[in-house]
């Protein structure tokens, strides 16, 4: 199969790309080197056609387009805060760019594509779990684009045949993971013998290994085109940030984490250059029942995927501070 992956050097596209490649999949990869390295894509590089380009350029994507049996769109503008600060690049990349690889596929005749979308979409949970029926109230300009994109991607489905799947992906988390998110601001303050800063401490989050993610993936590819829509992909596990810093503290013996009180919207003065977003989600729990009937389950637990991503940090620590969104 001749698959060509948009961000396929990020975090988690790499990690797809690797999968693929292990598959016999002919894989190109299309990503601007933004936020995602090369080097990810480790020993599988050889094997890749990996060609520069920004999704915002339609001819280039169109051409990369030519002869492929399927998308796997990974590549986006990921960061809540940036949203915030800059909604309408936030619209352009995630959405604009989204259109772009649709009418790509249309234009190559390619039949299949499986795109990221994300748990922004949901907002405030009003029920826990959180199933794909669940209602879709952004609180972020970073959950409307993604929103945007599954309703387009209905669109073209109806319109022009196209077998669509769009992945929410709840909080993914592991190897290759850029510095800059809740568990990486943990690991990085452990690795130096400090104990977590726990803001409140209450929030709940879905967090899913990426491998998991992968082994989702995977699974659409091979199913074909049988399986459209949306789905949930989480571990179905609600994990409050106390717990989180935690586990932390007891894989590094640290001392108790600290609690830092500060208001949405507000600078840490513990953590420097960290901001608590606004409007944060109290909740985020996600129904993964609908993935599970393809015969999909996760299998990395949260302690056993922390010790996981804590290994590659170890190795890696250098390049991995310098991996910011």
């Amino acid at each position: 199969m001749r698959i060509l992956v948009t961000g396929g050097c990020g975090f988690i596209g790499s990690h797809i790309v690797d999968s693929l490649c292990k598959k016999g999949a002919q894989v190109t990869v299309l990503d601007d080197l933004s936020s995602g390295y090369r080097e990810n894509l480790g020993d599988v590089t050889k094997d890749v056609n990996v060609v520069r380009g920004d999704i915002a350029d339609y001819r280039k994507l169109s051409r990369v387009c030519k002869g492929i049996d399927l998308i796997s769109h990974q590549a986006a503008q990921l960061e809540i805060t940036k949203s915030l600060e800059d909604p309408v690049s936030d619209l352009s990349v995630n959405t604009a760019g989204s259109l772009n690889v649709f009418n790509a596929a249309v234009r190559n005749g390619v039949e299949r594509i499986i795109y990221a979308s994300s748990a922004g979409v949901y907002g405030e949970a009003q029920h826990l779990p959180q199933d794909e029926a669940h209602p879709t109230n952004p609180n972020w300009p970073y959950g409307v684009s993604k929103l945007a994109v599954e309703k387009y991607a209905d669109i073209y489905s109806k319109y022009h045949g196209i077998a669509t799947a769009g992945l929410r992906y709840s909080i993914v988390y592991g190897p290759r993971e850029w510095y800059g998110r809740v568990l990486t601001l943990f690991l990085k303050r452990a690795l130096k013998g400090k104990p977590p800063v726990v803001w409140e401490g209450d929030q709940v989050r879905d967090f899913v290994y990426v491998s998991d993610v992968v082994s989702f993936h995977d699974r659409l590819v091979d199913k074909g085109d049988d399986y459209t829509g949306v789905f949930n992909v989480s571990s179905g596990v609600g994990t409050k940030i106390r717990d989180l810093a935690d586990l932390v503290v007891e894989a590094f013996d640290l001392e108790e984490p600290i609690y830092e009180r500060i208001r949405e919207g507000e600078m840490s003065k513990a953590v420097p250059g960290r901001k608590r977003l606004p409007l944060e989600l109290k909740k985020m729990i996600l129904d993964n029942s609908k993935a599970k009937r393809i015969g999909w389950q996760p299998r990395i637990g949260l302690k056993q995927g922390i010790q996981k991503e804590l290994d590659w940090v170890r190795e890696n620590t250098k390049k991995w501070e310098k991996m910011r969104y």
